[in-house]
């Protein structure tokens, strides 16, 4: 089965998350847009109090494309001690120039691109993100009032993302406003890593409270699906899978 990916916004929340076995402790801030970013000194107490108990990534923010921001935000992310840094990709700028300005990054620190399935990125990036040293690529969704992964993109689409990805030896994630009704036919596609937020909060709002009866009924939802169905590349807490690997 593929495993889970949290995103919570606070230390408390991370504290809540952990007591649930996910897979990844995503940190962010939803109420700063797609992947708003939580302040470094932040994450760096969280990796501080949860290091050696679970996987962690972070996200950059929502950034706009230009190479020497976005290294450096990643630099400053990186130095917290995250297992992952998440780089969204958005519309405008010089993709290449970017991916090729946190290449030498990439070799030290294990990035995660994040695509946005409604924007209609070009899967020829993931050949690029692979050739520079990335260690996974996520399909999530920037506009959430559009609704989730599933009502933007087919599952044949899908596929097609997670094939490219894994033919290249990275990890796979999708996410995006994503629904325990999702849950059974993404599993199919056999992503490392499904990713929650808004369906662990109250009222399904990403930008509330996580709602401990909703954690624990996705958590089961993966865990039915039996070990016969787990990505091969996918890792309990408190491992991180190793892209050399792949």
């Amino acid at each position: 089965m593929s495993g889970m990916l949290a995103s919570v916004n606070s230390l408390d929340e991370a504290l809540l998350i952990q007591t649930f076995n996910v897979d990844i402790i995503d940190l962010k801030q939803p109420a700063q847009g797609a992947l708003g970013a939580l302040p470094v000194s932040e994450v760096a107490e969280i990796v501080s109090r949860l290091r050696g108990h679970c996987v962690i990534s972070a996200t950059v923010g929502d950034l706009p494309m230009q190479a020497d921001l976005l290294a450096a935000a990643v630099q400053d992310m990186a130095g917290t001690g995250v297992d992952y840094v998440k780089i969204g990709f958005f519309p405008g700028g010089d993709w290449r120039a970017c991916i090729a300005g946190m290449a030498a990054i990439a070799q030290e620190r294990r990035l995660i691109a994040v695509l946005f399935a409604d924007t209609r990125p070009d899967m020829a990036t993931i050949s690029a993100l692979r050739a520079a040293g990335f260690a996974g690529v996520m399909l999530d969704t920037m506009d959430k009032s559009l609704g989730s992964l599933t009502q933007l993109t087919t599952l044949s689409e899908l596929s097609r993302f997670t094939g490219i990805a894994k033919a290249a030896g990275l990890l796979t994630g999708l996410a995006g406003s994503l629904t325990e009704a999702d849950v059974p036919p993404l599993l199919a596609l056999e992503a490392d890593y499904l990713g929650f937020r808004g369906a662990l909060c109250r009222q399904h709002c990403r930008t509330a409270e996580l709602d401990a009866g909703r954690i624990v009924r996705i958590r089961q939802l993966l865990r039915d699906a039996g070990p016969q169905n787990r990505s091969a590349n996918a890792q309990p807490c408190g491992t991180v899978p190793n892209p050399a690997a792949s």
